[in-house]
C-alpha cells in the first residue's frame, strides 16, 4: 500500500480497489502537538479517600492493608485485601444517583468531583462538546454478578435487579462521570486489566494534543473484593498468602509471594495549555510522553526479556526528547509477584540502560495493594505529589531485595529530592504495556 498526505486535511492511498481519498475536515494533520497539564487531582483508595487524606498516608508509610471485612473470608485461602475504608457514597455524590451506582462506579464519581472541583473548572464558561471523560475498569462490578446470578439460582432469572446490567458493565464509570459533571466530550472506557488506568490517561493526553478536547478527565477505578475476585486470583496463585499485613505486599522482596488485592480510584484533570493559563488554572505539572506496546507473550506473565514494557518507556521518552539519564524516578508497576517485578527490572535496565542503576524507583502497591484498573490513576496521582513535594516514598515492606533485582527500590527509607521527571508504569494480563512521563511544569 502506497501512503501519503496530498494535503493538509487530506490522505491519499492506494489499496486493492485503487486509489483512495480521505479527507478529515477542520483538522490540520501537520498541527503540531498542543502541551497537556495536570490541573486536577482526585483519589479514593485504601489509605485514604481523598488526595490529601492519601498524600499524608503515603508520607507516613501507611499500610492499607486487612483482614477483608467485605464478607466472610473463613473458607479462603487469602484472608487479606486493601480495601476502601469509611467510604460514603452519599456524602460524595447525590444520594439517588449513588443508589444506582455499584461501588466501582461510586468511586470513580467521588474521585472525579474531587479532581474536577481542585481543577476549579466552572463548565457555565465551558463548551461541554469540549470536555470530555476517559476513565476505565478492568473488570466492572464482580458484585452485582454474584448478586445476581444468586437470584437466578433461588429464586428465578425473573428477579434479576432491572439495572443489573448498567451497573455491572465497566464503562459506567465514565458514564456516570460524564452525568454528574455534565461533560459531552468524548466519552470512552479503555479496559486491559490492570493498565487501564494508565491508558485511559494516555488516551486522554491525545485527545487533547490533537485537537479533540480542551479538558479530559480520565483514570482508574475498581472494587473487585469479593468472592469471586478472591477465589478466581487465589486459584491463579497470583495472590500473596501470607496473613501479615506488613510483609503481605513487599515488591521486590526476595520472599514476595504475590499481590495483594486493593481497590479504589484514581482520576485526573488534563488541560490544553493554553486553556489552563487562560482561566488561571494551578498547573500541577505537565505530561509530555505516552507509551503503549503489546508483549504478544503469554495471558498472564509480562514477557522474560521485559523488551515490550521496556519499548513502552522508550516511546514515552522518545516522545517528550528526553534522555534516560534525565530520568529521575520511576513509579513502577512493582506488583510484588516473581514474574511482574524481575521482569519489569530487565525492562527499565532495557530503557535506561547504564542510567538505571542512578534512578530511585518504587512501588505505591507495597502500601495500598494492587488496584487493578485503578492502580495507574492512584500510581500517577502518586507521580504528580512526588514531583510537587519533591518526595520519593519507601517501598514499605521490602527489606530483603533479590539479588535478581538489582536496581535502587526505596528501601528503608523515603528519599527527599528534586524530581523533574517520573516515569509510571502499568502491565497488564495480556501483555498490555503503557508508559506515562511527567515533567515538572515550566512555562
Amino acid at each position: 500500500m502506497i501512503l501519503w498526505k496530498a494535503g493538509p486535511c487530506e490522505i491519499v492511498w492506494f489499496g486493492r480497489d485503487g486509489w483512495k481519498s480521505l479527507s478529515r475536515k477542520g483538522i490540520d494533520l501537520n498541527m503540531e502537538k498542543r502541551r497537556v497539564v495536570v490541573t486536577g487531582l482526585g483519589a479514593v483508595t485504601p489509605i485514604g479517600n481523598t488526595v490529601d487524606e492519601f498524600w499524608a498516608g503515603i508520607k507516613a508509610g501507611k499500610v492499607g492493608i486487612g483482614r477483608v471485612t467485605k464478607f466472610d473470608v473463613s473458607d479462603f485461602k487469602v484472608q487479606i485485601a486493601a480495601e476502601v475504608k469509611d467510604f460514603v457514597a452519599k456524602d460524595r455524590m447525590d444520594a439517588k444517583a449513588a443508589k444506582r451506582m455499584e461501588p466501582f462506579s461510586q468511586y470513580a464519581v467521588a474521585a472525579a468531583k474531587e479532581a474536577f472541583d481542585d481543577a476549579d473548572i466552572n463548565m457555565e464558561n465551558e463548551d461541554p462538546y469540549r470536555v470530555g471523560v476517559i476513565v476505565g475498569s478492568g473488570i466492572g462490578s464482580l458484585q452485582c454478578v454474584e448478586t445476581n446470578y444468586e437470584k437466578i439460582i433461588t429464586k428465578g432469572p425473573s428477579r434479576v435487579h432491572p439495572l443489573m446490567v448498567p451497573l455491572m458493565i465497566s464503562n459506567m464509570a465514565a458514564g456516570n462521570i460524564s452525568i454528574q459533571l455534565g461533560l459531552k466530550g468524548k466519552c470512552t472506557n479503555v479496559v486491559t486489566a490492570c493498565a487501564s488506568g494508565t491508558h485511559c490517561i494516555g488516551d486522554a493526553l491525545r485527545a487533547i494534543q490533537y485537537g479533540d478536547a480542551d479538558v479530559m478527565v480520565a483514570g482508574g477505578t475498581e472494587a473487585s473484593i469479593c468472592p469471586t475476585g478472591i477465589a478466581g486470583f487465589t486459584a491463579l496463585t497470583a495472590l500473596s498468602a501470607n496473613s501479615d499485613p506488613m510483609k503481605a505486599s513487599r515488591p521486590f522482596d526476595k520472599d514476595r509471594d504475590g499481590f495483594v488485592l486493593g481497590e479504589g480510584a484514581g482520576i485526573v484533570v488534563l488541560e490544553e495549555l493554553e486553556h489552563a493559563k487562560a482561566r488561571g488554572a494551578k498547573i500541577y505539572a505537565e505530561l509530555v510522553g505516552y507509551g503503549a506496546t503489546g508483549d504478544a507473550y503469554h495471558i498472564t506473565s509480562p514477557a522474560e526479556d521485559g523488551e515490550g514494557a521496556g519499548m513502552a518507556m522508550k516511546l514515552a521518552m522518545q516522545e517528550a526528547g528526553v534522555a534516560p539519564e534525565q530520568i529521575d524516578y520511576v513509579n513502577a508497576h512493582g506488583t510484588s509477584t516473581h514474574h511482574n517485578d524481575l521482569f519489569e527490572t530487565k525492562a527499565i535496565k532495557f530503557a535506561l540502560g547504564d542510567a538505571a542503576k542512578n534512578v530511585s524507583v518504587n512501588s505505591t502497591k507495597s502500601m495500598i495493594g494492587h488496584l487493578l484498573g485503578a492502580a495507574g490513576g492512584v500510581e500517577f496521582v502518586t507521580c504528580v505529589k512526588t514531583i510537587q513535594d519533591g518526595f520519593i516514598h519507601q517501598t514499605v515492606g521490602t527489606e530483603n531485595v533479590d539479588p535478581e533485582c538489582d536496581l535502587d527500590y526505596t528501601v528503608g527509607a523515603p528519599v527527599e529530592k528534586n524530581v523533574n521527571y517520573a516515569l509510571t508504569n502499568s502491565l497488564g494480563f495480556g501483555g498490555h504495556n503503557a508508559t506515562l512521563l511527567l515533567k515538572k511544569y515550566e512555562d
